[in-house]
């Protein structure tokens, strides 16, 4: 364990990424290094979140997704991701665990980081993932989802609830779980080319 690479990590912050994420010692220790050398200052700023979601989406409009994004991963909403928040984010996103992406998912509809989930919550994000999603592929989507109100409205209507309802965690990812449609719904995959 006298890995040099790792003395730049702090013990403690190695030793909890490796028993809450799938990642080896090796792997955190390079994604550390690459994370030093992209981000000198330790943290990544909001506006420096946006240019990496530009790169992956760089025929669509990611800035407002991004925001959201941010904004789920920064759990002690200090304005920035350390090195943690990166990785932990990096793991939920990736993670085979359909659970663990889901419980994400619910922090990311959650923009008010109130623990409920409304109608209109399911809007704003609807928007940001439209935003994403390049005109040619808008054209294509089916009627009842080719606008981000159709597709907030399509989606409200699995969980069973009136527009001036509440959204807890349990009931998003029953309802996401048991229809496949709304699954797709939550995200954008960008066609593969």
């Amino acid at each position: 364990m006298g890995n040099t690479k790792s003395s730049a990590m702090s013990k403690e912050i190695l030793e909890d990424l490796k028993l809450n994420t799938k990642f080896s010692e090796t792997e955190l220790c390079q994604w550390y290094d690459n994370f030093q050398k992209q981000c000198p200052s330790g943290r990544i700023s909001p506006r420096e979140f946006e240019k990496i979601y530009e790169r992956f989406f760089p025929d669509s409009d990611a800035k407002t997704y991004a925001k959201h994004v941010f904004r789920s991963f920064d759990t002690n909403d200090d304005g920035t991701l350390d090195f943690k928040e990166y990785i932990i984010a990096l793991h939920l996103t990736s993670s085979g665990k359909m659970a663990l992406k889901l419980e994400w998912a619910f922090s990311l509809f959650d923009v008010d980081k109130n623990g409920y989930i409304t109608k209109s919550e399911v809007t704003e994000i609807c928007q940001a993932i439209f935003k994403l999603i390049p005109k040619e592929e808008q054209a294509q989507l089916p009627e009842d989802e080719n606008t981000p109100e159709k597709r907030a409205n399509k989606l409200w209507g699995y969980f069973n609830k009136a527009d001036n309802d509440k959204l807890a965690e349990g009931e998003f990812i029953k309802g996401v779980t048991e229809n496949e449609d709304a699954l797709r719904l939550i995200q954008y995959d960008p066609v593969k080319k």
